[in-house]
């Protein structure tokens, strides 16, 4: 694939939204009210914010800026980097690793998505709800999460992703997200509407605003903070960067990035109070997170609430819609490196990628959470590193600023260059080292 002949975003919201639906995924959905919950409520919050707009300002816009300098994805972007060194060989080889990353985790997601997909339509039919008790509800979803048990679900949502992505960037992943990420914030500013009229959500509400000092100054909330502001963002070398590489060089990417952060922490901070309310109407404690909040805590609940039925359905469909936006960006690295390097076209590479999700997809059904623990903690956060590296390190300040303020009416601040080389590039190790010491932190 020539890479002046690339595909291209049709509009600047279209490509917004795409990175927008790239970077709300489970982890605004299922990690972060848990967090909200467990880190002190607004304790959390602040240092979140902190890091969002810190990683945002720097690692978001670099990677975008990166990936429309390169005009390409992570191999030949790296590849760009190394070239006046003499070793572009050497960092096409390094730009596997985001790419092989990116694929890694569209796998996993794509066994999670089956998970969705089924209770989605369970919704519908009943049998979402059908159980009698949190530990009907247990037996029933890890029935569906072992092993072969999520053949056709899950088939069914990587068949979706894919009818997408074959129409390719503007026909396919822009009117797509143009869709599903209004739809999915409306579904869940509705959802939030209701619970603020039932008895008990103040209290979830004066958790979520409550500051607690003692919290502020534990370190292992400014963290769980950083952890869940880096992976929020979907910086990883891949998605990120390889959405940049469709933008021209009209676009002013450091708004954008603005954009992006502030939707995806709007996202978070809805979930928040669309979940931590829910769970206190009920008189429970959201001291669960992960796979557990959403697939058997959250329809436990639902079960016992008025109009429990329709909120399900509403709930379901929103983070069906989060999700298959989510998978679309993960997948969508993979696809454009097959048709840079194999010179496939569009439709070939995606069915060369998608037979090979799909079959190591059912493969691990049964070790899925070891899978994304071991590609979130290492392989993400080594991906964003990489590409850091590259951009701010080997390619140097004249080609960043250059690239970053492609489009922009005025220079961003001298600010960007050092705080970007040093402290967003420092923040990638520290996620590494203090995610592989802690099992995880994202």
């Amino acid at each position: 694939m020539n890479k002046h002949n690339r595909d291209s975003f049709a509009s600047r919201w279209g490509f917004i939204l795409a990175c927008i639906g790239s970077a709300v995924g489970m982890g605004n959905i299922w990690m972060n009210p848990t967090r909200v919950s467990l880190y002190g409520g607004g304790s959390f919050i602040i240092p979140y914010f902190i890091f969002v707009v810190l990683i945002a300002s720097t690692g978001v816009i670099g990677e975008m800026s990166f990936g429309r300098a390169a005009r390409s994805g992570p191999v030949g972007a790296f590849g760009l980097a190394c070239e006046s060194k003499g070793k572009r060989r050497i960092g096409e080889a390094i730009g596997v690793i985001p790419v092989l990353g990116s694929m890694a985790l569209a796998i996993g997601y794509t066994v999670v998505m089956g998970w969705i997909l089924k209770y989605m339509v369970g919704t519908f039919t009943g049998a979402t709800l059908a159980a009698e008790s949190v530990d009907g509800f247990a037996a029933a979803f890890g029935g569906m999460a072992s092993s072969f048990g999520n053949n056709m679900w899950q088939s069914g949502a990587l068949i979706l992703a894919f009818a997408i992505l074959m129409f390719g960037v503007g026909k396919g992943i822009e009117k797509a997200n143009k869709i599903m990420m209004p739809l999915f914030f409306l579904m869940f500013v509705g959802l939030g509407f209701y619970l603020f009229f039932q008895p008990g959500a103040r209290d979830g509400y004066s958790y979520i605003f409550r500051i607690d000092p003692q919290a502020l100054a534990n370190p292992k909330v400014w963290i769980f903070a950083l952890g869940q502001a880096f992976f929020s963002l979907s910086v990883a070398g891949n998605g990120t960067l390889i959405y940049g590489s469709y933008l021209s060089d009209k676009e002013d990417i450091p708004a954008a990035a603005r954009n992006v952060a502030f939707f995806d922490t709007l996202a978070a901070f809805i979930a928040g109070l669309v979940i931590i309310p829910a769970m206190a109407t009920a008189g429970a404690q959201l001291d669960q997170g992960g796979p557990g909040l959403m697939f058997i805590f959250l329809p436990n609940l639902f079960k016992g609430m008025p109009g429990g039925s329709l909120f399900a359905i509403i709930f379901f469909v929103a983070v069906f819609f989060a999700g298959l936006t989510s998978l679309i960006n993960l997948y969508e690295a993979p696809i454009a490196t097959v048709q840079e390097v194999f010179k496939l076209g569009r439709k070939p590479a995606c069915a060369v990628v998608g037979t090979v999700g799909l079959a190591i997809s059912i493969l691990i059904q049964g070790i899925v959470s070891d899978w994304m623990d071991v590609v979130s903690i290492y392989i993400c956060p080594l991906g964003a590193g990489f590409a850091g590296i590259m951009f701010f390190w080997v390619l140097g300040k004249k080609f960043v600023e250059d690239s970053v303020n492609s489009g922009r009416a005025n220079p961003i601040g001298s600010w960007y260059y050092p705080l970007s080389k040093y402290v967003f590039c420092g923040v990638c190790i520290l996620v590494l080292l203090v995610g592989a010491a802690l099992g995880g932190i994202g």
